[in-house]
């Protein structure tokens, strides 16, 4: 997806019916890809699209509820917090996501709480 500029921390990502429902979206950023999932019931997350295990690309994975596997070798990652469901250990950083009016904006800065860093 494209990214456009709104203001200091957030950026225009596109429509929210540009992203199919258990999917995703990569935005490419000057520190990294940020994935931008869609759950079923339309909410909207977004990590760095990068496993904490062995660094696969979230993005691939399949989202199921409020989780993504990641592709390589199905670590569930939870969407809203970017922590690996136990037994597994880690942390994919989630970003901070607004919708006005069908349009999705992102955050660059990262949520607290997670070490992994764009």
């Amino acid at each position: 997806m494209s990214a456009v500029m709104k203001d200091n921390d957030w950026i225009r990502i596109g429509m929210l019916d540009e992203i199919p429902r258990l999917g995703a979206r990569v935005v490419e950023t000057e520190k990294g890809n940020i994935a931008v999932f869609r759950t079923a019931t339309d909410a909207v997350f977004a990590l760095h699209d990068k496993c904490p295990h062995k660094g696969g690309p979230l993005s691939q994975g399949i989202v199921h509820g409020d989780r993504v596997a990641c592709p390589l070798h199905d670590w569930k990652i939870q969407l809203e917090t970017g922590l690996a469901v136990a037994p597994d250990e880690g942390c994919a950083a989630s970003f901070p996501i607004r919708i006005e009016e069908g349009i999705i904006y992102l955050s660059l800065v990262p949520n607290e709480g997670c070490p992994d860093t764009v």
